[in-house]
C-alpha cells in the first residue's frame, strides 16, 4: 500500500489529499481555512498589512522628519523705513549730561513764550536763536552789578572783567531794548529790571535744533562740529572748520551733505528716518540716498548693496510721511504648498510634509488602538472570569460595577478630562498615555460581560468537573482551562473593537482633546483644518487622513467579520 494512502474502518483506501480527509484537520486549521477562504477578510487583512507597513516602515524610509518645518526664500517688497519731518529738538551738549530733563523742559517753555533766558534750579540760561529751528543754550554767571543813580549806570565789578568796552556795549543794548550783547567773542546777558540789573557772562552749554544732523559712519557728532555745521548752513557757507578739520558742505534746499577729505561724512536735513523693524540699522550712506530722493521728489532710489547687487528703494508719500519700501529676501514657511515631487501630498498649515505626518500619525493611532484594546481585554478577562466562575454575590458585585461603568457618560468625561489636561498644560507625550489609560478603563465592561457569559456555560462541563476532581487550584481552572476556551470570541471582539477605538481617538483629536501638536495622529491632522476656506481650497490636507481612517477601520471590521465566521462551527464555507 502506498505510504500516502490509509485505510478507513470499512477497508476503503483514502489518499491524504482526498477531500474527505478535511474532517480530520485540527480545529485551528479548520478556522484558518475558513478565514483564508473569506474574500472580504483577505481584503481587510491586506489593508491592515499595508497600513502597518505605511505607518511603521514608511516613517523609517521617509527623508523627512515628523516635526520638520519646510521654509523657502522669496523676494518681497516690504516697508523698510519711514521718513517724517522732525518736530522735536535734538541736543548737542558741550559736556555729556550738561542739561537735565528739567533744563530741557524749561528751555521749551522759554522758546514757546519767546523769552531769551530761563532759570532751572539756581542756574540762569541764555537762549540765543541761530535760525528759526536752531538755538544755542548757555549757562550764565553774574560778573557785574549795575545800579542806576539819577539815570546813570553805576557798575560794580565782581569778577574782574569790567572794561570800558563792556560798559559802552551795555549802555547801547539797554538803549535799544536788548537783553544780550557781545564783547569780542564773549556773550553777556542783562538780567533784572528797573534800578538794579546784573550782567551775566554766558558759557556755552548746548545746541538745540530741529534739524537732523547724522553721521554717515554711524558715529556721534560732538558739540563743536554740530554748532559749526549749523552756523555754516545758516550762513549758506560751503565749508567750515571744526576740531581742526575742514569740512565741505553741499547745500540742496533744506538738506546738506557734509564731506571730509572727499568722503561723505554726515547729512543735515529737516527729516528723521526711522527703521520699520526693530533691530534694523540704516547706514549713513543709505540715509543720504533716501534724504536726497525725498528732497528731489523722486519715487525710487537705485543703489548697490553690500553684496554688490543692484537694489531699488521705492518711496511713496503717505499723508505727512514718506514710506520707503525695499525688496528683501524673506524666509517664509511653506504653508499649504500644493503636492509636488518633493512633497507628494503637499504641506500643512505648519509647513510640515503631510505624507510624513500621516505615516507618523498612523503609528500613534494604531498604537493607541492596540494599547487600549489590551487594557480593556486584561480588565475584562480578569473580572469577567472571576464573576463567571464564582457566581453568587461575587458575580452580582462585579456585574453591578459593570452597570456603573456602562452608565458613565463617556464623551462628557473625555471632554472634562481633556479640558483639565489643557488647563494643567500636560505634555503631549504624557497626554497620549493618559488618554490610552482612560479609554481602556472606560471600555472594559463589554469584554467582561462576554467572558462571564461564556464561562457560565463552560464551568458546568465535564472537563471542568475533572479538573476540580484532580485538585487543580481555582486560578489555574479559570486561566488555564476556562479562559483559553474564550479566546476565539475575544479575538473577534478585539479585532472589531480596534476600529471603534481608532475612530474614538480620531474624534477626540479632531475636537482638540486627544493627541496634541507637535505629535501627529490622523485625527489632529484633520483638526488642523479650522476653516471652510482651508477645507475647500486645500483638500490634500484633510482628505488623505480621512481616507486612511476609513480604510483602516474597514480593514479591522472585515478581519473581525472573517474571524467571527471562521470561529462559528456552523459555517460550512
Amino acid at each position: 500500500m502506498d505510504q500516502n494512502e490509509t485505510k478507513r474502518p470499512g477497508g476503503e483506501k483514502v489518499a491524504l489529499d482526498d477531500e474527505r480527509r478535511v474532517k480530520v484537520l485540527s480545529p485551528g486549521a479548520m478556522v484558518a481555512k475558513r478565514f483564508f477562504r473569506n474574500k472580504l477578510a483577505m481584503v481587510g487583512l491586506c489593508i491592515l498589512i499595508a497600513m502597518f507597513l505605511f505607518s511603521f516602515v514608511g516613517g523609517l524610509v521617509s527623508p523627512y522628519g515628523e516635526k520638520q518645518v519646510f521654509e523657502s526664500y522669496e523676494t518681497m517688497s516690504k516697508e523698510y523705513a519711514g521718513v517724517t519731518r522732525n518736530s522735536d529738538f535734538r541736543y548737542a551738549e558741550l559736556q555729556e549730561g550738561t542739561l537735565s530733563a528739567d533744563d530741557k523742559s524749561q528751555f521749551l517753555l522759554a522758546v514757546s513764550s519767546g523769552e531769551s533766558t530761563f532759570s532751572s534750579g539756581e542756574t540762569v540760561y541764555a537762549v540765543i536763536p541761530l535760525t528759526e529751528d536752531t538755538y544755542t543754550i548757555g549757562s550764565s554767571t553774574p560778573v557785574v552789578e549795575v545800579a542806576k543813580l539819577k539815570g546813570q549806570p553805576v557798575f560794580t565789578d565782581r569778577a574782574g572783567v569790567l572794561t570800558q568796552e563792556m560798559q559802552d556795549a551795555y549802555v547801547k543794548a539797554t538803549a535799544e531794548g536788548l537783553d544780550t550783547f557781545t564783547v569780542g567773542s564773549d556773550l553777556y546777558v542783562i538780567q533784572g529790571a528797573n534800578k538794579f540789573t546784573t550782567i551775566n557772562r554766558v558759557e556755552p552749554a548746548a545746541v538745540a535744533t530741529r534739524t537732523v544732523l547724522e553721521s554717515i559712519g554711524g558715529g556721534k557728532l560732538d558739540y563743536d562740529f554740530t554748532l559749526a555745521a549749523l552756523e555754516a548752513k545758516a550762513a549758506g557757507k560751503t565749508s567750515f572748520t571744526a576740531g581742526g578739520k575742514k569740512y565741505k558742505m553741499e547745500i540742496d534746499d533744506e538738506a546738506a551733505l557734509i564731506s571730509l577729505d572727499g568722503e561723505e561724512f554726515a547729512t543735515l536735513s529737516p527729516y528723521v528716518i526711522r527703521a520699520v523693524e526693530n533691530g534694523t540699522v540704516i547706514s549713513g550712506e543709505m540715509r543720504a540716498l533716501i534724504l536726497e530722493a525725498v528732497e528731489n521728489g523722486e519715487t525710487s532710489v537705485h543703489f548697490t548693496n553690500e553684496n554688490g547687487e543692484e537694489e531699488t528703494l521705492e518711496i511713496r508719500r503717505k499723508n505727512e510721511q514718506f514710506m520707503v519700501r525695499r525688496d528683501t529676501q524673506t524666509k517664509l514657511i511653506m504653508i499649504y504648498s500644493t503636492p509636488s515631487k518633493e512633497h507628494w501630498l503637499g504641506t500643512d498649515g505648519n509647513g510640515m510634509d503631510i505624507l510624513t505626518r500621516l505615516m507618523y500619525g498612523g503609528r500613534v493611532s494604531l498604537m493607541i488602538g492596540f494599547v487600549v484594546i489590551i487594557i480593556e481585554t486584561l480588565i475584562g478577562v480578569v473580572l469577567g472570569g472571576i464573576a463567571g466562575y464564582f457566581g453568587g454575590w461575587v458575580d452580582n458585585l462585579i456585574m453591578r460595577l459593570v452597570d456603573i461603568f456602562n452608565c458613565i457618560p463617556t464623551w462628557p468625561i473625555l471632554i472634562i478630562i481633556g479640558s483639565i489636561m489643557d488647563a494643567q498644560k500636560v505634555g503631549a507625550t504624557t497626554r497620549i498615555y493618559i488618554m490610552m489609560l482612560i479609554l481602556g478603563v472606560l471600555g472594559w465592561p463589554g469584554t467582561a460581560r462576554m467572558v462571564r457569559g461564556q464561562i457560565l456555560s463552560l464551568r458546568e462541563q465535564e472537563f471542568m468537573i475533572a479538573a476540580e476532581a484532580t485538585g487543580i487550584s481555582v486560578s489555574r481552572r479559570i486561566f488555564r482551562h476556562l479562559i483559553p476556551n474564550v479566546i476565539p470570541q475575544l479575538i473577534v471582539i478585539c479585532t472589531m473593537g480596534l476600529g471603534g477605538i481608532i475612530l474614538t481617538e480620531s474624534t477626540m483629536s479632531f475636537l482638540g482633546l486627544g493627541v496634541k501638536f507637535p505629535y501627529a495622529s490622523w485625527g489632529n491632522i484633520i483638526q488642523a483644518v479650522s476653516s471652510v476656506y482651508v477645507m475647500t481650497n486645500y483638500w490634500f490636507v484633510w482628505i488623505p487622513a480621512g481616507f486612511l481612517i476609513l480604510i483602516t477601520v474597514l480593514g479591522f471590521n472585515f478581519v473581525g467579520d472573517g474571524l467571527r465566521d471562521a470561529f462559528d462551527p456552523r459555517m460550512k464555507r
